[in-house]
Formats: C-alpha cells, structure tokens, sequence
C-alpha cells in the first residue's frame, strides 16, 4: 500500500456528454475504481468530474473518460491535478 498523498483530479469534458447517461457512466467507473468526487453538467454542455484517490487510480479514471466507450461523444478532456482538498464522501451525480 502506497503511502503517497490522494490527489484529485478535475476533467472538463467537452462533446454529447449531458442527456446521454455521461455522469451515470462516470459514477459506476469511479465508485469501481474506489474514487470519491462527483459529475456535474455545466450550463456550457460540458460535464465536470472530480475525483479524489490515488494518482494512479485517477489516471485510470482518466483514461476511461478519453477512451471512446462513453456514452454520448467525447471530443476533448481537459485535465488539471491538484492535491485533495476537503474530505468526499462516495461519488455522487450532480
């Protein structure tokens, strides 16, 4: 078990990805994953998510979100990494 420090990550999906089952999709990943955060539509079209855990389980997540099985279309993802912040609790749908 690593000791390193959670991080979390946020990604700014951009593309179909609210109507279509995008955060329900991102949500079963993340809790598979054992991540804590959440997804958010954005008045723009894009969905947010946040999620906390280890680096490498965050990369995962990550390369989930870009991979091209999602539901909708994902056009780009934007990704910033920062250390965890407040303590989350489950991966909620926003």
């Amino acid at each position: 078990m690593s000791d390193a420090p959670d991080v979390r990550l946020t990604a700014w999906v951009h593309g179909h990805v609210q109507g279509v089952g995008f955060r329900w999709w991102t949500r079963a990943r993340a809790l598979e994953l054992g991540l804590t955060g959440f997804a958010a539509n954005k008045p723009d079209g894009r969905v947010e998510v946040v999620a906390q855990g280890p680096r490498g389980t965050c990369e995962q997540l990550l390369g989930l979100l870009e991979g091209g099985d999602t539901p909708g279309r994902v056009d780009k993802v934007i990704a910033d990494w920062s250390d965890a912040r407040e303590q989350i609790t489950g991966f909620l749908e926003r």
